[in-house]
């Protein structure tokens, strides 16, 4: 661990990282991190600048593993190119050129100017840029590249910061000044005549060579690489775990359906096999109507024998009659 750190102090060292301002110059509140003073200049700890480093790195991973964005912030001519470049490479926010007032805590109106520069292009696409005179056509792009110069790295980044990357806090104070308002915690690279009380995160270094941000912004940059990547490794995880959940649940459906299309089989065997049952059960049937049909051919007898009863004796009268009138006629 400690060949690491020392590894580490000198790539600093051999960056350039620990040359501070003219003693002169010198915020004394920077006292902590200033190992020592050389040729009328201040030397920065880099023991210190190492252990801040590796802070801000975790903290700006967490931020990024997230989901949210990191603004990055350098107007000065050395850090423009190199904090431009990082900064794209991790696909966050950046500001390069003149910081734009309100910023941040009007972020409404400079979002409207983001959207005027999409409807621009909107309207180049459509076709109705070309129904414009000359001369407006030559305003409108002039004004999209305006626009382009000033927010056009900020395009993507449609609600405020998570947190404000800045190097050279008394240059970017107004930058600084908007993040303190809002509670955007701020990271930053301070020099030795930089005010730390003001940022979260200090990185202690040289901010005016353009090897030393180098190095700090390559840090940076990896920490956020880093965030990035287990955001995604987390959502592939996610969607793996997902899927898992998913393939129980089919497994369950398909062993449901398949008893289920084994009782649909056996009731379609059933009637066959009941078949002989049925057949079985209309003899049955017969046999039994059988005898019914018996005993109604009794009831039926039985109903004529009275009839026939009825009729001898209609005839033994008749003849009882015809007996007595031929007596009558003797």
């Amino acid at each position: 661990m400690a060949k690491d750190n020392n590894k580490e102090v000198k790539e600093l060292l051999n960056a350039g990282v620990h040359f501070g301002h003219l003693t002169r110059k010198w915020n004394p509140n920077m006292a902590p991190y200033i190992y020592m003073e050389r040729n009328g200049i201040h030397i920065i700890n880099l023991y210190k600048t190492a252990a801040k480093i590796q802070e801000a790195g975790e903290a700006l991973k967490k931020i990024a593993a997230s989901g949210r964005k990191i603004l990055f912030v350098a107007t000065k001519k050395q850090a423009k190119d190199i904090v431009a470049e990082k900064a794209k490479s991790v696909n966050m926010p950046y500001i390069t050129e003149r910081w734009p007032g309100g910023m941040l805590t009007n972020f409404v109106t400079i979002r409207k100017a983001v959207k005027k520069m999409a409807t621009i292009d909107r309207m180049k696409q459509d076709g109705t840029f070309m129904t414009l005179s000359k001369k407006e056509r030559l305003q409108v792009d002039r004004l999209r590249a305006k626009l382009e110069k000033n927010l056009g790295s900020i395009g993507e980044m449609s609600r405020l910061p998570a947190a404000l990357f800045v190097v050279d806090t008394t240059r970017e104070h107004i930058a600084v000044a908007e993040a303190i308002k809002l509670n955007i915690p701020i990271f930053a690279m301070v020099d030795t005549n930089c005010d730390p009380r003001v940022i979260d995160y200090i990185i202690p270094s040289n901010d005016d060579a353009s090897k030393s941000i180098d190095k700090i912004m390559t840090a940076v940059a990896d920490a956020v690489k880093e965030g990035l990547s287990e955001r995604k490794a987390g959502k592939e995880s996610a969607e793996k775990a997902k899927a898992e959940k998913q393939a129980p649940v089919e497994t369950k459906q398909t062993e449901e359906a398949a008893p289920e299309k084994e009782e649909v089989a056996a009731t379609k065997e059933a009637p066959v096999k009941e078949a002989a049952p049925v057949k079985e059960e209309t003899a049955a049937k017969e046999e039994t109507a059988a005898p019914k049909k018996a005993p109604a051919k009794k009831a039926a007898t039985a109903k004529k024998a009275p009839a026939k009863k009825a009729a001898a004796k209609k005839a033994v009268k008749e003849e009882v009659k015809e007996e007595e009138a031929t007596k009558e006629e003797k």
